[in-house]
């Protein structure tokens, strides 16, 4: 038990005087001509320390919000507003992918085209036909991925209300922040981890592995080159899926922070009783997107 508090302390510790650092020497954390640089980058990505120290802020920041309400409420918009901006500009790649898949449609089956050659501001890029279609999974990632808290905000996920929806105002409250600390926040926080060192293991080389440490890590520096992994399917696929795992990351980060204002809001309502239910929320109903088509057309 108490190597276990020395191990929380220490992280607490190490986080505190990692993030010190990393504001004293911002530079050098981003200077990956270095290797070491790099090495301590993907280490501190998904370290004891770094959880630790996003853990501390979070709850510094509920501490104050128990007396400051009007901070907390500040918080909760301000995260809400990160993951509606997110979602929102996401949700266009659906478009782009109907366009794209008109697109291959048109060129493979009327035109009888091998290959597409797109040149927008200059920059020319030539594909297969096969490359385009294959990369539409691309474009559903990104809305998979980064419209995922946003539909968390808009209250479009999927639920299961066998008991909740009977429970009391302050009983639903409790509920949803027990059940942010002991099964959200917790998953969240194992795909980071897990997802962190998926995607450098496809980008670098030597690999590096979850159970490495810092000082095993230094030495591997001195062997680094960059491997970004280009494979596709086919001969002619879409191989670029390396950005698949990048979108898996930017997930569990979006997710983590919108389940931290969740939390909050939970409390806040929780506190302010059943006329808070929904406060300062941002919601995008048919119902707005009509009043201004009619605005529109007078």
């Amino acid at each position: 038990m108490i190597e276990f508090l020395g191990w929380i302390l220490s992280s607490i510790w190490g986080g505190i005087t990692g993030f010190v650092w990393t504001i004293l020497h911002i530079g050098q954390v981003f200077d990956w001509s270095n290797p070491e640089n790099l090495f301590r980058f993907i280490y501190y990505g998904a370290s004891a320390e770094l959880l630790a120290l996003v853990l501390l802020v979070a709850l510094a920041v509920f501490v104050v919000g128990i007396f400051n309400s009007e901070f907390l409420w500040g918080v909760v918009r301000g995260i809400e507003g990160i993951s509606n901006a997110v979602g929102r500009a996401a949700a266009w790649a659906g478009l782009i992918m109907v366009l794209q898949q008109v697109l291959v449609i048109f060129m493979q089956s009327i035109f009888r085209a091998a290959e597409i050659e797109i040149g927008p501001f200059g920059l020319t890029l030539t594909q297969p036909i096969g490359w385009y279609g294959d990369g539409l999974k691309l474009y559903n990632a990104l809305v998979v991925c980064l419209c995922c808290a946003y539909t968390f905000v808009q209250g479009g996920h999927v639920r299961v209300d066998l008991f909740y929806a009977g429970w009391s105002h302050r009983t639903r409250r409790v509920s949803d922040m027990l059940v942010t600390v002991f099964f959200m926040l917790p998953s969240l926080i194992l795909i980071w981890f897990f997802g962190w060192f998926f995607l450098w293991r496809h980008m670098i080389t030597p690999n590096i592995a979850s159970t490495n440490t810092l000082e095993s890590l230094m030495p591997r520096a001195a062997a680094f080159r960059w491997n970004i992994q280009t494979f596709a399917a086919s001969p002619s696929g879409f191989n670029a899926y390396y950005l698949f795992k990048i979108l898996l990351v930017a997930f569990a980060g979006l997710m983590i922070l919108q389940a931290i204002g969740f939390f909050y809001r939970s409390f806040l309502e929780f506190r302010e009783g059943e006329d808070s239910a929904g406060k300062y929320l941002d919601h995008d109903t048919l119902d707005e997107a009509e009043a201004v088509l009619e605005e529109r057309h007078k």
